[in-house]
């Protein structure tokens, strides 16, 4: 075995490093996984389960996070699809970090799937070639990738942002707030706020403050978001949200301050949450078709590994949905 030759070690040593077994020192792990990262090796997990020779039922899924709603749902979409073509998945996150994509793709890869489906379009130089070399069938999903690796199912970020903007206009909107929010130092939702600033600046409107919170998106960072907001800027006559959990919030500050929504300030969410649907005031928002986004993919995927004809780029629109917040 070309590891355990490089390492100075047997082959038993390598494979209990690589099963995280005892029975051998750190610096002994240290050597044999810097030859395993030096080699770009990765073990074959399932030949080791499974004595033959069958084609994998696996697919890989990897996420931006397992808490948002919009997410879960279509991974629901995604498994049930996939279940009633005879495929299951395996879960992963990511938190929009390229280096945790990185890490999970090289840990699903080992399983040898017979595809991957990643929510982003951004990846790190590393993740490509482990995809260059592993050959596996790569699909995209969620923001539309015009060039992808191999396919791409979604909608336009850019251009989802871009409409609401028009919208905001259209209804006599000028000076508008943006609330976000992010755990980490990572830009949140840029090509949306991209095309959402564009948008209002071209027609002559302002983005007059941003608000960033340093929390996860929420009924509650939505509630003391809008709290802290306006009392950065009195000059916002609305406030786009960066999905449907923190508009809900804001609303019912607003509501419970006695603000007039959307004759004192108007409020726009976005992604279509259920919940958004049934409220007192219908919230003006963008519906994202997370079933059909989900659907879409897991039956474009299993028509490429049966050498079906695929479309590279299969655009599915976001909608946006007129209602009483703006």
């Amino acid at each position: 075995m070309q590891i355990a030759q490089a390492a100075g070690v047997s082959k038993m040593t390598v494979s209990r490093v690589l099963r995280d077994a005892d029975g051998f020192s750190e610096a002994t792990r240290e050597k044999v996984m810097r030859e395993v990262e030096r080699h770009g090796y990765l073990p074959n997990r399932l030949a080791t389960t499974f004595a033959t020779a069958q084609a994998s039922t696996l697919m890989g899924v990897c996420v931006p996070s397992l808490s948002s709603y919009l997410v879960m749902q279509v991974l629901e979409s995604i498994d049930r699809t996939l279940e009633r073509l005879g495929y299951q998945i395996i879960i992963g996150s990511h938190n929009n970090q390229q280096q945790q994509e990185e890490a999970w793709l090289k840990n699903i890869l080992a399983w040898r799937p017979a595809g991957v489906m990643l929510s982003s379009k951004y990846h790190s130089k590393s993740t490509l070639k482990l995809l260059q070399d592993s050959a596996v069938p790569v699909l995209e999903f969620w923001d539309l990738n015009t060039s992808p690796i191999n396919m791409s199912v979604g909608f336009n970020e850019y251009d989802a942002g871009f409409a609401m903007s028009q919208h905001a206009i259209l209804k006599g909107y000028r000076n508008a707030a943006l609330l976000l929010a992010a755990s980490d130092d990572k830009t949140v939702t840029p090509e949306r706020i991209s095309g959402f600033t564009k948008g209002f600046s071209e027609a002559g409107g302002s983005i007059v403050h941003t608000e960033i919170l340093n929390d996860q998106p929420g009924f509650y960072a939505g509630y003391y978001g809008t709290e802290n907001l306006l009392n950065h800027t009195q000059a916002a006559d609305m406030i786009y949200y960066m999905d449907d959990a923190l508009a809900m919030g804001g609303l019912a500050w607003c509501q419970r301050k006695g603000i007039s929504v959307p004759d004192d300030i108007g409020i726009a969410g976005w992604g279509g949450h259920e919940a958004a649907s049934v409220l007192q005031q219908r919230l003006t928002t963008t519906a994202i078709p997370v079933l059909q986004i989900g659907k879409l993919s897991a039956e474009q995927l299993v028509r490429s590994l049966k050498s079906e004809v695929t479309e590279n780029v299969s655009a599915v629109p976001a909608k946006l949905i007129n209602g009483e917040t703006l």
